[in-house]
């Protein structure tokens, strides 16, 4: 079930860092914005009311990026991911949701309805950017 503009608690934090950077202070200082920054958003997918996958995006009119995604290991690969960001897609009347992600994540996104473009990239990983449209 998609539970909209939630609050920031531990669960939701440790769902954010599957998706981050293992840097401690990176960590906080992006975690705090979630509290901090009306521009940053947090929605999760919770089953038997327990957020069991967390998106953190920004939103710009009708189009959202997805700035961190994480599942709860035990509730990977079940499509509460996938049915949180189509939700979002409706709840929040977005025309088109996009995620810079590496090629790993490309896989989910394809899998789950976005078109993928592979960007230009200064780093030895491939980058692409992932757009889902209405």
């Amino acid at each position: 079930m998609l539970r909209l503009h939630t609050p920031p608690t531990p669960d939701t934090d440790a769902l954010l860092n599957r998706s981050m950077y293992p840097d401690p202070a990176r960590l906080q200082t992006t975690l705090r914005r979630y509290r901090t920054d009306p521009d940053w958003q947090l929605h999760t997918w919770e089953v038997s009311g327990m957020p069991v996958s967390a998106a953190g995006l920004t939103v710009s009119g009708h189009a959202g990026t997805v700035q961190h995604l994480g599942t709860h290991p035990d509730h990977a690969r079940q499509g509460h991911t996938r049915a949180l960001l189509h939700s979002l897609m409706t709840a929040l009347n977005l025309d088109t949701l996009n995620a810079d992600t590496d090629e790993d994540a490309a896989d989910f996104y394809r899998r789950s309805g976005f078109r993928i473009q592979e960007l230009p990239s200064q780093w030895e990983r491939r980058r692409y950017r992932c757009t889902l449209a209405r």
